[in-house]
């Protein structure tokens, strides 16, 4: 069978840049693209996940069991944070948040209106009203004039979510915070392993900054297991304290329930392949960076492509690569790379405040223009730790002969 003709990225070595795209017959066949390789990233650490797993299996400590505890432990230091509480899944960690901070039916919540779901989902499912603000074109990220025009007396907290894999601006949401008394729950399960650099050169990590960080391992994230799972994250005793017997059916000592609670927890299996992963985080980041740069010197000449842009205060982990077409059918363009064996996928379609589900009278189309515009115009490219440069080039090389 003869070689595939591919796309590849002309080097021009004198700027050390990648100008244009070009058919040119490359000596190596093309694997199947996938949006997240996990089986290939699995291949690499095969024998580490098999005996993980094994031990859970001939240890038969499948709940609560000693790989809970070290995971927990583990992404603690990492972290450097006081307290992570393992739970089922990341919206049990939203919910479980809200809920061990006490908020009560008809208080405000203000979270992004370009975002998935669940954000929006587990502020409805306890009663309490979503209240929705636009984000910046750019970042993705929540729009912090946006949230000022929003805060009434009746808001109790904010989630920012981090958007794609970089941070929202923390520091003027923690300003606000402590200036209107609301609490910060940081959404972060695009971005774990992602630092928030202050002014004077302090870092933190994505999810340790508000009082309460929330995440989830669902397997495609930059720090997946194979299954379910999640966590919280606090700096706060109390709130480690409320969270933990919420996710335990509101005990704290067995069939003694002080509040109404959930069932919600993080098995040993999925916690021992979590501490083989967390591991290789750092190594995980860079290996999606390193491809993301390689997107944006592809695309840079292409003035109908808009490559993510970065924040001044945030290390970019790219959970996701999304670019943003002007002047170019985006739905297009995600069927023609169909032809090309590429996907593609669109994140997100539909606007929270458009969605049947949760439409309201207070908000109407038109009310949230960067949003809406987003909706009609990202689409994201494959975006893992195991995309070769062959493969980078075959899908920029197809993308930009199509976005001319």
């Amino acid at each position: 069978m003869p070689h595939p003709i591919i796309p590849y990225l002309i080097r021009d070595k004198a700027k050390n840049g990648y100008l244009r795209a070009n058919l040119f017959p490359m000596q190596t066949a093309v694997k199947k693209i996938q949006m997240v390789d996990l089986l290939s990233q699995y291949e690499k650490i095969q024998s580490e996940i098999d005996n993980a797993v094994l031990g859970v299996v001939r240890s038969s400590a499948y709940i609560n069991g000693p790989e809970v505890k070290s995971f927990q432990a583990e992404l603690e230091q990492y972290l450097g944070v006081k307290h992570v509480i393992p739970c089922a899944n990341g919206t049990d960690a939203l919910q479980i948040a809200m809920m061990a901070l006490g908020f009560k039916p008809g208080d405000e919540i203000i979270t992004a209106d370009f975002t998935y779901v669940a954000t929006a989902e587990v502020i409805a499912l306890l009663g309490l009203k979503p209240v929705l603000v636009d984000v910046y074109p750019g970042t993705f990220t929540i729009n912090i004039e946006a949230i000022k025009k929003a805060i009434t007396p009746r808001t109790k907290a904010i989630v920012p979510v981090h958007l794609f894999g970089q941070c929202a601006e923390m520091e003027e949401l923690m300003a606000l915070s402590k200036e209107h008394g609301f609490y910060v729950i940081e959404d972060v399960a695009q971005a774990i392993g992602a630092d928030y650099h202050y002014p004077g050169g302090k870092s933190v990590k994505a999810g340790t900054i508000g009082h309460i960080g929330c995440t989830s391992f669902f397997p495609s994230k930059n720090l997946g297991c194979y299954g379910d799972g999640g966590a919280m994250f606090t700096n706060d005793d109390e709130l480690a304290k409320k969270m933990r017997m919420v996710a335990n059916h509101g005990q704290s000592v067995q069939y003694y329930h002080d509040v109404v609670g959930v069932n919600s927890r993080l098995d040993s299996m999925q916690a021992a392949i979590l501490r083989i992963k967390l591991r290789h985080l750092d190594e995980y980041t860079k290996a999606r960076q390193k491809a993301a740069a390689f997107y944006d010197r592809a695309f840079a000449g292409n003035a109908k492509i808009k490559t993510p842009a970065r924040s001044k205060n945030s290390t970019h982990v790219f959970h996701q690569y999304t670019l943003v077409l002007e002047g170019a059918d985006r739905n297009k363009l995600k069927e023609f790379l169909a032809t090309k064996e590429i996907p593609a996928m669109i994140y997100y379609p539909v606007p929270l405040h458009l969605q049947k589900a949760y439409q309201d009278p207070r908000y109407k189309e038109g009310d949230f223009p960067v949003t809406e515009h987003l909706c009609k115009s990202v689409v994201s490219l494959p975006m893992h730790t195991e995309l070769s440069e062959e493969t980078l080039s075959y899908i920029a090389g197809a993308v930009l002969e199509f976005v001319k």
